[in-house]
């Protein structure tokens, strides 16, 4: 089983940069306080990173 990781959006992305509301839209993530089971994988990391101020890595799974 492949390790996973639970992430929850936070933030809002209204007059964020487009690249960022991008990413969210890339991880699945649209609205307010929806989670997301991701495959914990160095590009999902490298994502959740760049909008740290707008998700929470909630658990880690596997």
């Amino acid at each position: 089983m492949a390790k996973t990781i639970v992430v929850k959006q936070v933030g809002s992305p209204i007059r964020r940069p487009k690249d960022q509301l991008a990413t969210l839209k890339g991880l699945g993530l649209n609205k307010m306080h929806k989670t997301r089971e991701l495959e914990d994988t160095p590009a999902i990391r490298g994502m959740v990173r760049k909008i740290s101020h707008m998700v929470e890595i909630i658990e880690e799974k596997g």
